[in-house]
């Protein structure tokens, strides 16, 4: 099969690499037919997650359709049209049954981690992956849901809404802002009127993304780049500051940007993955009484993510601006890398496309 291989920081190729085979009974083998690119994967090839090795598939977005199960699975069987979640599950070890899915420890019952996918075992950008633990990690997609819409449900909406919203403590009236309007940014602020936000500003340097964040339910939006970008924030809250600061770029500047705005009392949720430390400046923070929360989503929300999705509660496929197929994995990566001049959210890539 093809697939999309690491070759080290800065380095990928679509080559040639052999088809994944069931190694566990509760292994399943999926055809992937639509993946898609995250900002994680973009950190991968800058080189800030070490753990990934040279000759990884990346990837850890998919939907597609069983082809194989283990011996194991009953609840899910060949020809299921299925979501690949980006976290394993096992259900059955200590961190599992508290939901706490993103450290599953697995059979091995030793210290573990949820996201294998494009990180620890081969990922979701090819042909086919294996799927661990298949009848906790994937979701069955019901009918009237695209693969477009299907796919956000991988990591991306949960991700926003587990440790954005959720993590954030988002309560009814709230006024959140959400610092950067990326992909994972712009589910947060789809996925806060869940919790009764009644303000959500989006806060970014691009006017493009800005003005789709209104159409995913930001209130109100502010450009970083302005001097008075904090000012403007404040004015939306009668100076208070606002009740959640969701970081979600990755940089210490932003997070730093959500510390400056939140108020006595609220709350950070940290969202974005960094590649670089950042400062926390306790001899300033600790008298304000904030909360900072961070980490990798569980999951754990998807199946009812799923529901909403499918009554057109939330607009996951919205999130699509570009469409590749396999054979242009290149070219998509590329789009998604230059987002500021391409305009791009999701990219989404599918064998369907494929010349």
């Amino acid at each position: 099969m093809k697939a999309l291989v690491y070759g080290g920081p800065g380095k990928k190729t679509w080559q040639d690499v052999p088809d994944p085979e069931i190694v566990h009974a509760t292994d399943a083998i999926v055809r992937v037919e639509t993946t898609t690119i995250c900002g994680t994967d973009l950190h991968i090839l800058k080189g800030d997650v070490p753990a990934v090795q040279v000759g990884r598939i990346l990837g850890h977005e998919g939907v597609g359709t069983i082809t194989a199960v283990g011996s194991a699975v009953s609840s899910l069987a060949v020809g299921d049209r299925v979501i690949i979640s980006c976290i394993k599950s096992c259900g059955h070890c200590a961190n599992c049954k508290l939901g706490l899915y993103s450290h599953c420890l697995g059979d091995e019952g030793q210290s573990g981690i949820g996201w294998v996918f494009g990180h620890l075992i081969d990922g979701t950008q090819a042909e086919f992956v294996r799927v661990p633990y298949a009848e906790n990690s994937l979701h069955r997609i019901p009918p009237g849901v695209s693969d477009e819409e299907a796919v956000m449900l991988s990591d991306i909406l949960p991700t926003g809404f587990e440790i954005g919203v959720q993590y954030g403590r988002v309560k009814p009236g709230d006024v959140v802002a959400v610092i950067g309007a990326g992909p994972v940014g712009l589910a947060a602020i789809a996925t806060a009127g869940l919790c009764g936000a009644g303000t959500i500003i989006a806060i970014d340097t691009d006017e493009n993304r800005l003005e789709q964040a209104r159409l995913f339910g930001a209130t109100d939006a502010v450009v970083s780049g302005s001097h008075d970008w904090k000012q403007q924030v404040l004015a939306l809250t009668d100076g208070a500051g606002v009740d959640v600061a969701i970081e979600a770029v990755g940089i210490p500047e932003t997070f730093t940007m959500a510390v400056d705005v939140v108020r006595p009392g609220g709350n950070v949720a940290n969202v974005g993955v960094h590649g670089k430390p950042v400062e926390l400046h306790l001899e300033d923070l600790w008298i304000q009484n904030i909360n900072i929360s961070m980490g990798l989503v569980n999951t754990n929300s998807t199946p009812m993510l799923l529901k909403l999705v499918a009554r057109g509660k939330i607009p996951a496929g919205a999130l699509t601006t570009h469409r590749f197929g396999f054979d242009q994995v290149l070219e998509a990566y590329d789009t998604f890398s230059r987002a500021a001049e391409t305009k791009a959210l999701k990219v989404v890539i599918s064998r369907s496309r494929m010349a």
